[in-house]
């Protein structure tokens, strides 16, 4: 994308109608996502065949290998996103590129916290969740290789952040579709062997994974060089700047911290869920299995949400920003709840696919009946989310996973060991804790948090 192609989008973004543009920017981002959602679940089947005990080792890694995904596509990405367009939509170009190369330091710093901490203490990490025996050594087999090559996810990550900052979504949205395309060939490849290519086993998938993610980052980096480009990363000697660090890390914390509150408030709600037997269990991990679909929805609309809002911000324009975030919200939320209120309606149109035993058709159906009709506010939440990184507010978002968690806490432990209610109370707490989560974000942007 050359400079005068970033003017063009930089003026839509500061002028054009909001809900064109933005269904514009998140369109090939949504797609990108949902690649990656084929992809995840093409892995589990690659790795199924393997037997059980490498689908239960990937299991114990999933939870981590998301975690570091979450916080660099989303927490520090986020961020990167929301700083470079701030910076550009300032007209700051110089201040753009300094942004971006600081983000990568900040990629590099995190890709080695990951790798350190899962290659030393791995084994007791996933052996404290479970793992024994050959799952152990499978789950041990993946992460090593996953986490020794960090710094290509934070890297492809936080690349992808940039360029979506200077306006340009459709480029990290086709490397995702290309490379999960060639993950689709690569992977079992490498997993099974084939003439002189060695079968690598579990291990094949995560190779597989850096090696896609190593190409694209590739491209992008040759992308963010060119000279004529509106972000250049050889604008300035690479050193560590002060206020650029401040202005990436103040929105990106507060954000990496949200995906680890959400995964303890999903662990949290299974702890309570198992008291009530396998086939609740069961029932609720196939039913919530549907929030994953409207989380890739939420981010594709939510990255470009975080650039518009971030570049009318930094032009001055906060009024057409909390424009931006309340369009893209009403965007998000109709759709995730029309996805919620048909499966409330009609559960089984979503528990059918996965089993055919009565009791958790039972329980996943209840489930579906009082959590699906609150899907609108899990995604008004999630959006919103995005837009206050775009503003650099991130207290309120960070209140809101709280008060999410603090609800599932309190209220599961009432239902399970006061009240002793069916599994019926617990399913309301959880979706009170989606109403006061999207609400919480939605009230203080309306009562001005932005703006003070």
């Amino acid at each position: 994308m050359t400079a005068s192609h970033a003017q063009v989008r930089l003026q839509q973004m500061l002028h054009a109608p909001l809900l064109p543009t933005l269904v514009r920017l998140a369109t090939p981002n949504v797609m990108g996502l949902f690649a990656m959602t084929i992809v995840i679940g093409y892995d589990g089947y690659i790795l199924g065949r393997l037997g059980a005990d490498a689908l239960a080792g990937i299991a114990l890694v999933f939870p981590l290998s998301m975690l570091m995904v979450q916080m660099s596509a989303g927490g520090i990405g986020g961020a990167t996103t929301a700083a470079v367009a701030r910076a550009l939509g300032a007209g700051r170009a110089g201040d753009a590129s300094r942004l971006a190369q600081q983000a990568l330091l900040i990629a590099l710093l995190m890709a080695a916290l990951f790798m350190l901490a899962l290659l030393g203490v791995g084994r007791g990490i996933f052996s404290s969740m479970g793992g024994r025996g050959a799952a152990l050594e499978a789950a041990l087999a993946y992460s090593n290789v996953l986490f020794s090559g960090a710094v290509v996810i934070w890297f492809t990550n936080v690349l992808a952040a940039v360029v979506r900052g200077a306006g340009n979504m459709l480029l990290p949205s086709v490397l995702m579709l290309g490379t999960a395309v060639l993950h689709l060939v690569l992977c079992p490849l490498l997993v099974f062997g084939w003439g002189p290519v060695p079968a690598l086993g579990v291990a094949g998938a995560a190779v597989s994974t850096l090696v896609v993610n190593g190409a694209s980052a590739l491209v992008m980096l040759a992308h963010l060089l060119r000279r004529d480009g509106a972000v250049q990363l050889q604008h300035s000697p690479w050193r560590l700047h002060g206020p650029s660090l401040r202005d990436i890390l103040r929105v990106g914390l507060p954000a990496s911290l949200s995906p680890v509150i959400s995964n303890a408030s999903i662990a949290v709600a299974t702890a309570f869920v198992g008291s009530f037997g396998t086939a609740a269990l069961a029932g609720y991990g196939v039913a919530a299995r549907l929030e994953y679909i409207l989380v890739p929805i939420a981010f594709g609309f939510g990255t470009a949400l975080t650039a518009m809002v971030a570049t009318n911000m930094g032009a001055g324009q906060s009024a057409r920003a909390v424009r931006v975030a309340w369009v893209g919200g009403a965007v998000v939320a109709a759709i995730t709840g029309a996805i919620g209120v048909v499966t409330a309606m009609a559960p089984a149109l979503w528990m059918n696919l996965f089993t055919t035993d009565a009791e958790v058709l039972g329980f996943g159906g209840r489930y579906l009946n009082i959590v699906g009709g609150c899907y609108a506010f899990f995604g008004l939440g999630l959006a919103l989310f995005f837009a206050s990184q775009g503003a650099g507010r991130m207290f309120w978002p960070l209140a809101g996973s709280m008060a999410r968690l603090v609800i599932l806490v309190l209220g599961g432990w009432l239902c399970v060991h006061v009240f002793q209610t069916s599994a019926t109370g617990l399913f309301a707490v959880v979706a009170l804790s989606l109403v006061v989560y999207g609400s919480t974000i939605a009230i203080a942007i309306r009562l001005g948090s932005w703006t003070r």
